[in-house]
């Protein structure tokens, strides 16, 4: 992968992420699975999540629990790509987050964490898809969103 190819998709898979953020933050994360890939898993002690409705389960227990306002940060954004398929991004997240309405009392980040994610290139879809994301959680404090790890467990039968 020559610089600027390099350059533009590291601007492609900064741009989605901006984009997963924003639906989280702003409409409960209701369009999250798109971002992953089918077989993808999420990983955030204690929830270690495989596929996309078991991702997008833990968005729908978090939207029932009622009320809440959440800003996720991204900073320092790198990404390293084996071939023109497959990258490798590390970055930053800082969550202020408290349920209820808004406005709330200004307090510091109720998490930071280092974030690594693996991706790979759809062609079918003609974007990058996450297959992976680890998050390594740094500092805690604040009004944590404490999913339960039965979330991990795939849904009864009906």
């Amino acid at each position: 992968m020559d610089a600027t190819s390099r350059l533009l998709a590291t601007a492609e898979l900064e741009r989605g992420l901006a984009d997963f953020w924003h639906d989280v933050d702003t409409q409960w994360g209701r369009n999250a699975w798109r971002f992953y890939a089918e077989d993808a898993v999420y990983e955030s002690e204690p929830l270690r999540l495989v596929g996309r409705e078991a991702i997008q389960r833990f968005y729908s227990w978090r939207e029932a629990r009622g009320e809440r306002t959440a800003v996720h940060g991204v900073l320092n954004f790198r990404a390293e790509f084996e071939g023109d398929h497959y990258a490798v991004a590390t970055w930053y997240m800082l969550i202020y987050a408290a349920d209820g309405v808004p406005p709330h009392p200004s307090e510091s980040p109720s998490r930071i964490s280092r974030v690594t994610e693996n991706y790979r290139w759809s062609e079918e879809e003609k974007r990058w898809l996450c297959t992976r994301r680890h998050v390594e959680n740094l500092f805690r404090g604040g009004a944590q969103l404490n999913a339960p790890a039965s979330l991990n467990d795939p849904p009864a039968p009906a």
